[in-house]
């Protein structure tokens, strides 16, 4: 079996070191974010989730759809928390779709460590944009993922997009 290295996925694992609320959690600190703050990933808050941008993302507009509460297990979550989960993957791929035009996403969750979740303590799904050509030799040569978009970018045009949805 080949492998393909991500050695930047370090880095990411790394930073929640540096960035923990009085919990140690990542997503709850982001729960007290504001939206309009220059410093947020966060770009959409409901009743029970919220919406962020991955600050490692695997690809432009990659996001993660985070429950308030701070769990583990798929099976400790509410109906009302996986209704909203759901609704909001949902709305999210419209986003997504509407401003940048993917032309598919990988959508998931990782979870234990095992899995490769980088924050296996908070219940989080990614959605991935992915377009055709997405994946180069640029990450297994040179060791770099190229983004072409600046997250500051990615969040305004998702704040644009939300409300037409």
């Amino acid at each position: 079996m080949e492998k393909l290295w991500s050695p930047w996925r370090s880095q990411y694992i790394e930073s929640f070191k540096e960035k923990k609320s009085p919990s140690g959690c990542i997503f709850c600190s982001s729960a007290l974010e504001e939206i309009d703050s220059d410093d947020s990933l966060v770009v959409r808050k409901n009743k029970l989730t919220m919406t962020v941008l991955n600050l490692y993302p695997y690809n432009n507009g990659h996001l993660m759809v985070v429950p308030y509460r701070h769990l583990s297990s798929f099976s400790d979550l509410t109906v009302e928390e996986r209704n909203e989960m759901m609704a909001e993957v949902d709305i999210s791929i419209k986003a997504l779709t509407e401003i940048s035009h993917p032309e598919g996403f990988n959508i998931g969750a990782n979870l234990g460590k095992v899995s490769g979740a980088g924050i296996a303590d908070h219940l989080h799904f990614h959605i991935v944009p992915r377009w055709n050509g997405d994946t180069n030799f640029m990450p297994v040569i040179g060791e770099v993922k190229v983004l072409s978009q600046d997250l500051a970018a990615t969040k305004k045009a998702l704040l644009g997009a939300y409300p037409k949805l």
